[in-house]
Formats: C-alpha cells, structure tokens, sequence
C-alpha cells in the first residue's frame, strides 16, 4: 500500500516547525505549506498521511488524528490550501481521493527562531516510532 506523508510548516517558526521536521525524521516530503502541485501525487497515492502544528488548548506534544474528507477546491491562484481542499483539488482534476489522516502536534512557542520544545520534541519522537514501527495507519 503506498503511503504518501506529507508533513508542513515554517522550519523558522519553533513548534511550527513540527510537520516538517517530522517528514524530515521519516524520509517523507516536507514543505513549508501546501499548495496546488502537491495534488497529482496525492491522488496517486493510497492513503495519506498530514502532519502539521496546531495552537490550542492542549499541553504542547499533544497528538491528534483526524481523518480527512475532501473540501472545496480552493480559489484559483492560492498557494495556501488545507488538507480537505487539496484532496477535493485531487479529486477534481484527477478524479480521485485517497483515503487520508491529519496528525496535529499541539505546540506552545511559534516565536521566529525558537527551537522545537521540549513537548514537541518527545511527541515527534513518539511519532516517527510509531509511523516506522506500524506503517499504514489508516
């Protein structure tokens, strides 16, 4: 089954940085955001796997799976989609959506030029064991 990971966020952001780092870890493509070429490959794949940061409530390392349904299709001329409106985008021009998961790091510090925190850290190491150890996790 072919797993496409895609993790995102501004490396130069802290806790941001935690979908790209993570794609980093893993072998995976990491991109600072995604954006409309990203859909042909999507709709090759299986299954995909979102990684990204998410600033809430919850303590920073907090992990979350959420499974993705394809959205509308964004404005023409966007470079800034989320993970429903490039499946939609996916399945508009290729006629397909995969099965697809996002996973969200709860992170605390998204200061310009801050490290990952600690939190962050030990979630994306929890992660990539377990992305490596299970495979497909769909």
């Amino acid at each position: 089954m072919q797993t496409l990971i895609i993790g995102y966020g501004n490396p130069l952001r802290g806790d941001d940085a935690a979908g790209y780092e993570a794609a980093g870890r893993l072998g995976a493509l990491a991109v600072p955001q995604l954006t409309p070429e990203l859909a042909d490959e999507i709709a090759r794949a299986e299954q995909v796997i979102f990684i990204d940061a998410a600033d809430g409530p919850d303590a920073a390392g907090t992990l979350r799976e959420t499974p993705v349904l394809p959205g509308p299709s964004p404005e023409p001329f966007t470079h800034r989609l989320t993970p429903e409106s490039l499946l939609g985008l996916a399945e508009a021009l290729y006629g397909r959506a995969p099965r697809a998961v996002l996973i969200t790091v709860a992170g605390e510090n998204f200061s310009l030029g801050a490290p990952l925190s600690p939190g962050v850290a030990a979630a994306l190491d929890r992660l990539c064991l377990t992305l490596r150890a299970k495979g497909p996790i769909l």
